[in-house]
């Protein structure tokens, strides 16, 4: 987890609290160190944010800090509902549970009734629930295309070929089977797709494509129909 995202998850942690909450259990939530929380602790306090307490006591945010409101429509509300159901069907595990998180949050800070929209079963996305792939954690494969990293994969083709890539992931697309990985690849010289279902082996590479991400993208908008690797 980034450091700008922990800090919002500090502050939501700490706002409904009614006592103070020990690093110990900010870390064990966020699963970091306890290190790292008194140092986020100390960039929020620099930020002005409102945290009252210290080491071996916990923390409390004071009474009368809130974030930005969220101004939203009876449509709206419905939409990101739904959106969120049909994210909760795909095979990434770690996006589900965070869109679990994310209606939970809305729901803390909508007013009635858009509230009961987020916990009522008025609104369904039905369909087969994508498996999680069995050797990519497509959470890995997320954070390098933000970070354009390059990946290190097994893969192996419809026919049963396999074989072993260096990759420059750009996007992820998302069907109710599996997932494909759009990808540069650099076995191929070219834009490949590969589904994630194929994938036997999976790691970050320490090797990164600065700048190229944008780029890349639009050469595959430009030529949608490649083949699949």
């Amino acid at each position: 987890m980034r450091k700008a995202s922990r800090l919002f998850e500090i502050i939501q942690i700490l706002r409904p609290a009614r006592k103070p909450v020990t690093a110990a259990a900010i870390a064990a939530q966020l699963e970091v160190t306890i290190r790292s929380i008194y140092r986020d602790i100390a960039a929020l306090q620099a930020m002005r944010v409102p945290i009252e307490g210290e080491r071996g006591i916990g923390y409390i945010l004071r009474p009368g800090f809130t974030l930005p409101p969220l101004m939203l429509s009876i449509e709206e509300t419905e939409a990101i509902v739904l959106a969120l159901a049909l994210l909760d069907r795909t095979g990434d595990t770690e996006l589900r549970r965070a869109a679990k998180r994310v209606n939970r949050k809305i729901a803390a800070v909508v007013p009635e009734p858009l509230a009961r929209t987020f916990s009522a079963d008025a609104l369904h996305a039905w369909g087969t629930i994508a498996p999680a792939p069995d050797a990519v954690d497509l959470a890995l494969v997320r954070r390098a295309i933000r970070d354009e990293q390059k990946l290190l994969i097994d893969y192996r083709d419809e026919p049963g070929n396999l074989t072993n890539r260096a990759i420059r992931p750009i996007a992820l697309i998302y069907y109710s089977q599996t997932a494909n990985i759009v990808a540069w690849c650099e076995l191929r010289n070219a834009i490949r797709n590969f589904r994630a279902d194929r994938v036997t082996h999976c790691e970050a590479r320490d090797d990164f494509f600065p700048g190229q991400g944008d780029r890349l993208r639009q050469v595959w908008i430009d030529g949608w129909q490649q083949p699949i690797a």
